[in-house]
């Protein structure tokens, strides 16, 4: 099945890990598609330590309870619930430590479009790096891991998967995907409102809340309920996937600051270093801006 292997640092492995894993084979409209979700599974880890065998596809990995770290050759990164890493194919070196009672969700990508697929929500990396999550895209893992599981090595379920796989990548891009279905008229309306300014207004919660024509405080409740996330940080969170974007087309520090509404670059690095886990010139240099187009 060639799918993910953690492998614990201990030999003598007296306590398995409750480990859940599918392959997906995908219908043939599907795989005219281009990419498709090759595998996803679930793992609830009972050791501290685990290698991870390299896999051929790219695979995200994606913390759904407790805290590890991550290590990869000198770059270490603490992943919380909701925070995810995603490996490039045929990597080797990748370790958890501290990962007891951690519970994992991973999914892998197929397809010859798949590095066009990764490059739209800036996962085309050299090396492994932390990744953006929301919580709508975490909750779709984890359907995308059940129904996988559910019909494993078959096609029964190629286009729910397919269908998941879109959500992860609309929630990303800022459509109006939920933690549930669609958004209601009145979050949406903020959400696209973001969305046309390219996320370069720094709205206030009184603005967001003036759009969606409610009030403020029940404004912030219903955000937070439909997309698992307070409105603030759900800008601040799209505001540095655009910009990772910008720096990745060449733009300067400075140049992807400005088109996001950070005209101070120290203001636009603190705040980019405290999401992305690096600063932007830090996260060029770990990932590569030289990836080529195809």
């Amino acid at each position: 099945m060639n799918g993910l292997r953690f492998v614990p640092a201990q030999a003598d492995v007296k306590e398995p890990d409750v480990f859940v894993q599918g392959v997906h084979y995908p219908a043939m409209l599907v795989e005219k598609s281009g990419v498709w979700i090759k595998h996803a599974g679930s793992a609830m880890l009972s050791h501290s330590e685990y290698s991870i065998d390299p896999v051929s596809c790219p695979s995200f990995i994606v913390v759904d309870e407790g805290e590890l770290r991550f290590v990869t050759g000198e770059h270490s990164w603490t992943l919380s619930k909701g925070e995810s890493v995603v490996i490039p194919a045929d990597t080797d070196n990748c370790k958890l430590e501290d990962a007891k009672d951690c519970r994992l969700l991973w999914f892998s990508l197929d397809g010859p479009l798949t590095s066009t697929l990764l490059r739209q929500i800036n996962a085309l990396n050299l090396v492994p790096a932390k990744q953006g999550m929301l919580p709508s895209q975490v909750l779709l893992i984890r359907q995308i891991v059940q129904v996988l599981v559910r019909h494993n090595e078959t096609s029964d379920a190629s286009f729910q998967l397919a269908q998941l796989l879109w959500g992860i990548i609309a929630a990303h891009k800022g459509h109006s995907v939920a933690t549930n279905a669609v958004l209601s008229h009145e979050i949406a309306r903020v959400v696209d409102a973001m969305r046309q300014c390219q996320f370069k207004e720094s709205f206030s919660l009184a603005e967001m809340a003036a759009i969606s024509r409610m009030p403020v405080e029940a404004f912030r409740k219903r955000f937070t309920v439909e997309l698992g996330i307070p409105p603030l940080g759900y800008l601040q969170f799209q505001k540095m996937e655009r910009a990772k974007t910008l720096l990745r087309s060449g733009m300067s520090v400075r140049e992807a600051g400005v088109e996001i509404g950070m005209t101070d670059p120290y203001h636009f690095s603190k705040q980019f270093k405290h999401v992305v886990g690096m600063s932007p010139t830090a996260y060029l240099r770990h990932v590569g801006s030289g990836i080529p187009e195809e």
